[in-house]
C-alpha cells in the first residue's frame, strides 16, 4: 500500500471514533476535577475516596446490586418483606435480610415492627432514603433506556475477541 494513500474509511472513522472517546474521557476528567475542588471548597471532611472514610460502606450499601434494588422496590410505599423478596427478583431471605439491616444502620430504611399475631414487620424509606433512591431511579432510567447502545457496544467486543 501506498504511504501517501488515503486511509480507508473504516480507519478514519475508527480514529475518529477514538479521538472522540478521548475528548470524551478528558472532558469526564475536568468534571470529576471541578467537583472534586467544589467538594474541597464545601469544607466536608468526607472523601469517598479516601480508603477511611464511612462513606464508603454507606456507598457500598447503596450501589450494591441487593441495596440498589431494594431501595428502589420500597420507594414508592410501606412494604412487608415478603413483597419485597417478591419484588427483588432473585434476592433470598438471608441476603435481604441483611440488606435491609445495613439499610436501616445507615439511615435509610425505617422497619416497623407491630405486635399482631402473626407479626407484621414493615420497611419504609426515610427522607434520606427518599432522596437517594430518587437518584437511583435516575440511574437505572439512563441504563434501561441505553441498554441497545450496551449490548451493541457487548456485541462489538466479543466480536473483537474481547480486550
Amino acid at each position: 500500500m501506498d504511504a501517501t494513500a488515503p486511509a480507508p474509511a473504516t480507519s478514519q472513522a475508527s480514529a475518529q471514533d477514538a479521538a472522540a472517546q478521548d475528548a470524551a474521557a478528558r472532558d469526564a476528567s475536568a468534571q470529576h476535577a471541578a467537583t472534586q475542588e467544589s467538594r474541597e471548597d464545601a469544607c466536608s471532611p468526607y472523601d469517598v475516596f479516601a480508603r477511611d472514610c464511612p462513606s464508603r460502606g454507606t456507598l457500598e450499601h447503596v450501589t450494591g446490586r441487593w441495596g440498589s434494588l431494594t431501595l428502589s422496590a420500597i420507594s414508592d410505599s410501606t412494604v412487608r418483606f415478603n413483597e419485597l423478596r417478591r419484588r427483588v427478583d432473585g434476592v433470598s431471605e438471608k441476603m435481604l435480610s441483611q440488606t435491609l439491616h445495613a439499610l436501616e444502620r445507615d439511615g435509610l430504611v425505617n422497619r416497623r415492627s407491630q405486635e399482631t399475631n402473626p407479626p407484621r414487620v414493615d420497611y419504609c424509606l426515610t427522607p434520606l432514603g427518599h432522596d437517594v433512591a430518587r437518584r437511583l431511579r435516575e440511574l437505572f432510567d439512563l441504563v434501561e433506556g441505553r441498554m441497545p447502545e450496551v449490548l451493541a457496544a457487548r456485541e462489538a467486543y466479543d466480536a473483537r475477541g474481547g480486550r
